[in-house]
């Protein structure tokens, strides 16, 4: 019956302690992204491609 009350309190201070480090981490802004998620939208992903070579301007026939 001890054993029911020790591992009651582990995990009491276990999520105590997760708990406690989730709030320094949202004190500490590392969650804080308001731009990116809005914008990612708009970007469009091109594909790669290896041997991409496009001509410079000053040898493009006029």
């Amino acid at each position: 019956m001890e054993v029911i009350f020790v591992l009651i309190a582990i995990s009491l201070i276990l999520a105590g302690s997760f708990l406690f480090l989730f709030f320094r981490a949202m004190k500490g802004g590392q969650f804080d992204d308001n731009h990116t998620p809005a914008i990612r939208i708009l970007f469009e992903n091109e594909p790669k491609t290896k041997d991409k070579k496009e001509p410079s301007p000053s040898t493009k026939s006029k």
